[in-house]
Parts: C-alpha cells; sequence; structure tokens
C-alpha cells in the first residue's frame, strides 16, 4: 500500500473522532452549567474571642458550630484581643468586616458582662451582614460606618445548646449555635423579639477636637505585636494641620515634648526612630522604626497628646 492510500484510510479514522469532539464542544457549557452547585461557596463565620489558645475554648465553639452546619467554612479573626477590650473587638470587626461579602456571619464574644443582664443578640447590617455578639458596644464603629437595619434579642432555646446554659460561657452555648443556625440558612427571625435600634447599646468614643491653636486626640490602642499606637485622629483630620510628608511634627505625648517626621513609611526614617504615619485604616499612628514606640516611650493607652497647627 502506497504512503498516500495510507493517509487517506488514516483520515478517514480520525474524522468521526474530530466530529465526535466538536460536538462535545459545542454542548460543553450547558453540561458544566447543570453540574454546578446552586452554591458555589460554602457559608461563612468570621469568628473573633477574647479566650486566647491556651485552652479548648475556642475549638469548642467551632465544634458546637460544626455539628450544626458541617459544611461551614469559619475564618478565625483573632483570638488575642486585649482581655475584656470592647473597644479593640469593635475596632477589629470594623477594620475586617468591609472585605467580607453579604451573608457572612460574625461570632464575636468578647463579653465582661457574660451572665448579667446584657442580652445576646443578632444584628443586621445595612450591607446583609449579620452579628452574633453580646450587646455591649462592640457594633458602635459597624453602625456608624454601615448602619444596622434590625436587631433581635437570642431568647430562642432552639438556637441554642444544653438543657442549662452555662453562666459563664454563653461563647458556646448561645453565640457558636446561634452563628450556625444563621450561616444554615435558618430564619433570622425566629431568634427572638426585635430589638428597637435606639436601644442598642453604643460605646462612648472621644471624637479628636481640631481648633485654632491644633488639634487634641487620643491613644486609643496599640497595634498589636509591634507597639505602635493606634489614635482617633483620622487622615482627614490631621492634614488640615497643614502638615506635609517629610516634615517634623510637634507633639505632646504622656506629658512628654517630642518632634519626630511625618512619613509614608517606617523605613523613611533611621533605625530606632519615632515616626507620624497614616495606617491602613485611615487614621493617624504613631510609631518607631523596627521597634516598639508603647514600650520605647512607656506609653500605655489611653493617652491623651495635642499638636499645633503647621507653621506657615
Amino acid at each position: 500500500m502506497n504512503s498516500s492510500r495510507r493517509a487517506h484510510m488514516h483520515q478517514r479514522k480520525i474524522l468521526p473522532a474530530l466530529l465526535a469532539l466538536v460536538s462535545l464542544a459545542a454542548f460543553a457549557p450547558s453540561i458544566l452549567a447543570a453540574s454546578e452547585p446552586t452554591q458555589k461557596y460554602p457559608p461563612t463565620i468570621v469568628f473573633m474571642t477574647d479566650f486566647g489558645v491556651v485552652d479548648d475554648s475556642v475549638a469548642i465553639c467551632r465544634g458546637v458550630m460544626y455539628s450544626i452546619m458541617p459544611d461551614v467554612r469559619i475564618v478565625d479573626l483573632s483570638h488575642q484581643v486585649t482581655p475584656f477590650s470592647i473597644l479593640d473587638g469593635a475596632r477589629f470587626l470594623d477594620g475586617a468586616a468591609p472585605y467580607y461579602p453579604a451573608g457572612t456571619v460574625f461570632v464575636v464574644v468578647i463579653d465582661p458582662g457574660v451572665g448579667s443582664a446584657r442580652k445576646a443578640i443578632v444584628a443586621k447590617s445595612k450591607r446583609g451582614q449579620y452579628f452574633v455578639l453580646p450587646d455591649n458596644g462592640l457594633l458602635t464603629l459597624i453602625e456608624q460606618r454601615d448602619g444596622i437595619e434590625a436587631a433581635r434579642e437570642i431568647t430562642n432555646t432552639n438556637w441554642m445548646i444544653g438543657a442549662k446554659l452555662s453562666s459563664t460561657f454563653h461563647g458556646r452555648d448561645v453565640f457558636s449555635p446561634a452563628g450556625a443556625h444563621l450561616a444554615r440558612g435558618d430564619d433570622w427571625t425566629t431568634v427572638g423579639p426585635e430589638i428597637p435600634i435606639k436601644n442598642l447599646v453604643r460605646l462612648n468614643l472621644k471624637a479628636a477636637k481640631l481648633d485654632d491653636h491644633g488639634l487634641t486626640g487620643e491613644v486609643i490602642a496599640t497595634d498589636g505585636p509591634f507597639g505602635n499606637l493606634v489614635t482617633n485622629v483620622e487622615e482627614g483630620v490631621f492634614f488640615k494641620l497643614g502638615y506635609q510628608h517629610g516634615q517634623d511634627v510637634p507633639v505632646e505625648l504622656g506629658g512628654k515634648k517630642m518632634t519626630m517626621k511625618f512619613v509614608n513609611t517606617f523605613s523613611d526614617v533611621p533605625l530606632k526612630q519615632p515616626l507620624f504615619y497614616i495606617d491602613s485604616r485611615g487614621y493617624l499612628a504613631l510609631a518607631v522604626n523596627q521597634d516598639s514606640f508603647s514600650a520605647t516611650y512607656g506609653i500605655i493607652p489611653p493617652v491623651e497628646f495635642s499638636i499645633p497647627r503647621a507653621a506657615k
């Protein structure tokens, strides 16, 4: 058999296979669409506490959630919140929430009043996110930015676990199961009676003050393990003082008068030197390049500080 005849027979064999592949490709989109699940991603619970990680508390709460909703995805925001610091919890919640979609459930247990008359609640923000937490001010910053659509007290025992609730572990018995029921898609209006939004507890946060002489603000926290100082001064308020990047800025902080540069980032000053910068959340902050401002200068929040207007 000559080579041209062999090539012709090979083409006759391969042509049907090619036609079959073309036909399959034409129908592939509908086949794939039919096989896609209705919900592409698992429901998400973002979990934050001040429990720490040295015992079994966090794992127990996660176990409660998984037992109610095995397919849930649990994201640990932090379990190292400063113990009893509702303000830190509110700050972290406010910082993280914008990066999660509508429908996300936040379970937050910073609860120094556990077992008292304070309410356990579920709140829905106007962004469509749910917050399961004690009504102690944790929602303050979320409400200021996103607004609260509705809130309900958790009173339905079907949304809790245990025949008898512990008076000291509502993270396990109330907040974790309620969060899992929400993630499972249960009707949140059955969790308990509605609470007027005006009755929610709010933190009494100080605002920075700006006048003809300058600015008075407050150091409200330290930034994690680095010892940077977090303030209540928003970026736009600070810039009204007239300072530019690279300029020296005088400050009176905790009874000490200092001068430091206002810069973009830590490495803009030599090692171990102090600086002002705008942090990732848009607030004025103080740091030491590769060291702790808090430890170096003995600053423990809350501490008031003042900055004069820039000289003209």
